[in-house]
């Protein structure tokens, strides 16, 4: 018999402090920056974004998702024997905070580690797990994306800080015999390093470099139009799947143009784009599960669905998971 693996379950959560462009610009103004809803939403389709209060950790947003997700699978913490978390902003050097995660989920003995691709470090999980799956090493696997760009962001720059928020988002994957994760195309190309990334770091006591998010927009921009297309075209020919196969689209949630510019490609009508840049920013390595769990608790994903994730960050990181849902 086949062995594949299928997404079971899906949750997701928000800290509960919501930032609007409005509530941003009041504390820029603040600061002596000018900038506005309307010049934040016409560049990047957001309207408001997720803060955890300071002594929120990202395993603490993990947590929330997880059990949403385990409950949505209908599973407990016995059953989960591989945790994977993606993130950038962990909660300590270490250990890695998919075993601060374990604990407090009460589970114990299976492997736990972090995935660090930046955005598209969901993508990057999932693909892992599947083959973890597939190859036995795992049955049941919780793979949540959580983080909190909130503490990373230069304030005295808003051409980044009004981008990014906090949240996390999980799934379930179970080990199936009916196809779930179709095909997978991860890449990286370190040579772009430099135009997106935090180029600090904890030495002798003390933070060398800078400690905050640098991005060039335009280049990110032009970069991941393209590459984003790729990945999809590969993974759809991968899984002998095309253009027309796709019911839904899942975009790393980062900028609304580069969303619908990506979807145009792929010759999917807009209203088949599942968006939340809009109210979440961009959250990272959680943006793709949040989109996914509110696409699917809003009745509009449905099993049976097929559903193209794509991912695009730092590193440069990218890559695409189709699967049927």
């Amino acid at each position: 018999m086949n062995r594949y693996t299928r997404i079971a379950g899906t949750g997701s959560y928000l800290p509960p402090r919501r930032v609007t462009n409005a509530d941003l610009a009041a504390e820029l103004a603040a600061r002596g920056l000018e900038t506005s809803d309307q010049w934040i939403v016409e560049r990047t389709g957001i309207r408001a974004r997720h803060f955890a209060a300071p002594d929120v950790t990202s395993s603490d947003l993990a947590v929330h998702a997880c059990r949403q997700a385990m409950e949505s699978a209908g599973v407990g913490p016995a059953d989960i024997d591989l945790i994977i978390m993606a993130t950038s902003t962990p909660d300590m050097v270490f250990p890695s905070a998919a075993c601060i995660l374990q604990n407090k989920l009460g589970i114990a003995g299976c492997p736990a580690f972090d995935l660090q691709a930046v955005c598209s470090g969901f993508v990057y999980a999932l693909t892992v797990a599947d083959s973890m799956i597939r190859s036995g090493v795992a049955t049941r696997a919780l793979v949540v994306g959580a983080e909190v760009f909130s503490r990373i962001l230069d304030f005295n720059d808003r051409t980044t800080c009004v981008l990014f928020g906090d949240g996390a988002g999980a799934v379930v994957l179970e080990a199936s015999d009916q196809p779930g994760i179709l095909a997978t195309d991860l890449h990286a190309d370190g040579k772009h390093v430099g135009i997106l990334c935090v180029p600090g770091t904890v030495s002798g006591g003390q933070v060398l470099g800078d400690p905050f998010l640098k991005m060039d927009g335009q280049a990110v921009f032009k970069l991941a139009v393209g590459v984003l297309e790729d990945a999809a075209r590969a993974t759809l020919a991968k899984a002998g799947r095309t253009d027309a196969d796709i019911d839904w689209l899942i975009p790393h949630q980062a900028n609304i143009r580069i969303m619908q510019g990506t979807a145009k490609k792929l010759k999917m009508p807009l209203d088949k784009l599942v968006v939340t840049v809009d109210e979440h920013g961009n959250t990272s390595a959680a943006s793709i599960p949040l989109a996914l769990d509110v696409a699917v608790r809003s009745g509009r994903i449905r099993r049976g669905d097929t559903l193209m994730l794509e991912g695009v960050g730092g590193g440069f990181t990218w890559g695409a998971v189709l699967v049927d849902y």
